[in-house]
């Protein structure tokens, strides 16, 4: 079951830092990571997710791998993370077996979300659900999707995009399963105790 912080790496050429925060991120009590970095060459992606699996599995956290189906394989992650435009989801579902995750950026389109559950998908994300440095151009999506899936999808939504403490409960409450952060825990100064103050919003 897909539920609680799912968090998301930044854009972070340096990998020590980067497995710094988030071994924080993890004692902080992250229930997923994903490893995305748009900045990264194909050798430094590989390097930094290579780098972060040993550290996901002490924890016993998935890692799941933005966008790079070849990267999750090779490195054999837990799952791998694709939008609208990354590949066909029923293909990867053949490519990565049953065993893995495989997650659907949705954004604002329940369509989408129908359809990647369809087509094999573990879960599917919502967002941007407020203004988000990240994807300052992502289309907003409104909490009636997370009311809506509630009772019209079997797998588990992700809220994301601009969600902080202050505004994380209102996703919960529409019926989000989990919140995908990135900003508000890598930005934070206590990243530990970022990711404690918003894991203590699923009761943990």
């Amino acid at each position: 079951m897909i539920k609680g912080l799912y968090a998301i790496t930044p854009d972070m050429a340096d990998t020590d830092l980067l497995l710094q925060k988030v071994e924080a991120a993890l004692q902080g009590g992250i229930n997923m990571l994903q490893y995305r970095n748009k900045t990264a060459n194909h050798k430094l992606q590989t390097q930094q997710a290579r780098s972060l699996l040993p550290l996901c599995r002490q924890y016993n956290v998935p890692l799941i791998i933005n966008d790079s189906v070849k990267l999750c394989l090779t490195l054999d992650t837990d799952g791998v993370h694709l939008g609208a435009d990354d590949g066909n989801l029923a293909e990867v579902r053949v490519r990565i077996g049953k065993d893995k995750i495989l997650g659907a950026s949705c954004y604002n389109r329940f369509d989408l979300a129908l359809q990647a559950q369809q087509q094999g998908a573990n879960y599917v994300a919502f967002g941007a659900c407020f203004a988000s440095s990240t994807k300052p151009n992502a289309p907003v999506a409104t909490l009636d999707l997370f009311t809506r899936a509630k009772t019209e999808l079997k797998i588990p939504t992700v809220a994301i995009g601009g969600i902080t403490q202050q505004n994380a409960t209102q996703m919960l409450q529409a019926g989000a399963n989990s919140i995908a952060v990135i900003q508000a825990i890598f930005g934070a100064n206590d990243v530990k105790s970022a990711c404690t103050e918003f894991s203590m919003l699923f009761g943990v």
